[in-house]
Formats: C-alpha cells, structure tokens, sequence
C-alpha cells in the first residue's frame, strides 16, 4: 500500500489522551494536517490551546459514543490514514464488558465505518504488550507471534471475579484480534492496510489536560506512586525490586507513529516497540542520579535498595527487533535517565 507522506490528513482518536496527545504533536511537527475526536467539546478545549499554533493543520470532531455503528462515518472524511488511540486503561472494571466492549466495538465500529473511504491508506491500531505475553515460569522473550491467550481463559472462566489485569490486558487481546480479522476479511476490497503497535508501559511528561495528581493516567500514577513518594506508593522492596514489565517513552510513542506511516514495508505488521525491560528500582536509582534534582521540593524520593535492579531478571521481555527493522534508524528510543529527568521536572512544574 502507499504510504502517507508529510501534508496527509490524519485522524486521531480519542484525541486528549496521554499518549494520543504526544501523537498529535509528532504528526503536525512532521507536517501532517490533523483531525482529532473527542467525546465532547469540553473535552478538546485544551488541545485548542495546546496546538494553537498549528491551527491550520488542526480540527477536532466530537464523537459521543465511538461504539456506535457509523460514528466515524463524518470523521472519515478526506482522510489518509487513521491513528487509532481510544481505548480504556485501568485495572477498575468490575465487569470485565466495561473495558472489552468499547476496546471492540470502537474499534469494529471505526473500521467498518473505514470500508468503503477511498481516500484511505493506512490504519494504524494502538495495541499493547497486554495482548502480547503471558505469565510464565520460565519467561521467554515475547515476539509479535505471541498472544494472550492466559487472560482471555481467566476470564471466560472467572467473570468479574478474574484478575484485574486478566480483564485489562483481555481488552487489549479481543481489541486487537477483532481489528485483524476483520481485516483479513476484507483487504482484497479496501484501499487501506493495518498495523498495530504494541508498546509495553508507557511513561514520559504530560501535555495533555491533567490539573490534578489523582487524574493522572494508569501508567504514569504509578510511575509517580513508586519513583516519587517516599512509601513507592505502599510497595514493597519486593515488588520495587522484583517485579516489573517493558517501559517505552511517550514520545517515542508519538514518534512511531509518524514513522509507521512513511514506511511501506510496515503495511499488514504486527509491531511490538519497547525500550527495554525495568522494575521501578531502576528509575528509583535513575532519580537519585540526577544532580541537581529535578524536584527539589521532593527531599525524600525513595531509596529502595539501589541497584538491585541490575540483577532482576525480567517477568515480560520483549524483543522489539522487528519494529527497528521496519521502523529504520529514525526510532531512536529516550534512555531511562532522560525519561525519569523530563518527568520529575514537569511534576515540580506542576507543584506536584
């Protein structure tokens, strides 16, 4: 399929979220025309101010209910290609239907609307790692073959009284096999291919509206919770040092998905993007480097035992090989030292 060059139009969902945020900044700085959604009005009044100078190149659409059959239809509109971010992340669901069905459905609902738009070249799907690895006795290194297929039986067994995470990472399965089936169902008749990107956790500095600690996203709440309070957010050593996942930051987020729409070879990939392996010691550590410290009005950042990250062998490794391949030198991933610096000073911005 063609790719979709600089002065394309994209559409991005969910538009004020974390990373769809971070997106829409690396799109329009690389000279892409942006359409965002949002669920109401309100909703896109900071994106206004935020990408004011861009607004030209900027427009956002109000779609109440994404779920809905045709919701896209109006979105869809002269656009190039999509960049699909809208989707829950939490671990609160009490029904596990309450993060499954909009993952799907909104999903269903924005590619069914994208059947017949000629315009069309490429959608891309935010996945997940979650959809990816499955607890293990013996990890291995994950790839873009995998599935989880673990969570997806915990709840068909289980219900609501499955895991947390089981429901979460579920949503991000169902999510994602739904947009390749149906896919492959239809790609000899439409204009368009898929690529889905599946990051780990995901962490970095804020730019979308956020005005309050407790309103911080699943991932960097507890970024903050472990690397920023001085209880790690009521952790223990164990799970500071013991337990963790793949990291990746914002703004590479951001950055992939401008590439993956300039490489052609990225067409019908399944694509796994991940800087590397962490538990939350290591940013522990990486805080307590930095000289001075970013947030000097945080005199008790925790300790936890320092370096033991080193020698903790990783519960979910990832190999990201085939997003470097496709994706080409121009993703160059953010260390941890400069991820835990830009984050601890937009939070002693924010008198947080």
């Amino acid at each position: 399929m063609p790719t979709v060059s600089a002065g394309g139009k994209v559409l991005v969902t969910g538009a004020n979220g974390y990373v769809a945020s971070w997106v829409i900044r690396a799109l329009l700085e690389s000279g892409y025309s942006v359409r965002g959604t949002v669920r109401t009005e309100e909703k896109g009044i900071h994106l206004r101010k935020l990408f004011s100078d861009h607004q030209q190149n900027f427009e956002l659409i109000v779609i109440e209910d994404i779920t809905k059959e045709g919701a896209f239809n109006e979105a869809l509109i002269g656009i190039d290609a999509v960049e699909h971010t809208a989707a829950p992340f939490h671990f609160m669901a009490d029904d596990p239907q309450e993060v499954i069905t909009p993952a799907v459905e909104g999903t269903l609902s924005l590619m069914r609307s994208a059947l017949n738009v000629s315009s069309l070249k490429r959608i891309v799907v935010l996945s997940s790692t979650a959809a990816v690895l499955s607890i293990l006795q013996n990890p291995k290194p994950f790839t873009e073959f995998d599935w989880n297929e673990q969570s997806l039986e915990d709840v068909k067994k289980n219900g609501k009284s499955a895991s947390a995470i089981s429901k979460y990472c579920a949503s991000k399965t169902l999510g994602e096999k739904a947009a390749w089936e149906l896919y492959e169902a239809n790609k000899t008749r439409v204009s368009w291919d898929l690529v889905t990107l599946n990051p780990p956790y995901i962490f970095g500095p804020i730019i979308h509206d956020v005005t309050d600690i407790k309103n911080l996203n699943t991932s960097t709440g507890d970024w903050y919770n472990s690397v920023v309070r001085a209880d790690m957010g009521g952790k223990s050593i164990n799970e500071i040092t013991g337990f963790g996942n793949g990291w990746i930051d914002v703004r590479d987020v951001g950055l992939a998905h401008v590439l993956v729409l300039q490489k052609e070879r990225a067409g019908g990939e399944r694509l796994i993007i991940c800087k590397e392996a962490f538990v939350y010691q290591d940013f522990i550590d990486a805080a307590s480097s930095l000289s001075p410290s970013p947030i000097p009005s945080h005199k008790d950042l925790p300790k936890g035992i320092p370096g033991a990250g080193r020698t903790a062998k990783p519960m979910f490794p990832f190999d990201s090989s085939k997003a470097s391949v496709i994706l080409g030198p121009e993703l160059v991933y953010h260390s941890k030292e400069e991820c835990t610096r830009d984050m601890l000073t937009d939070f002693e911005e924010r008198g947080w």
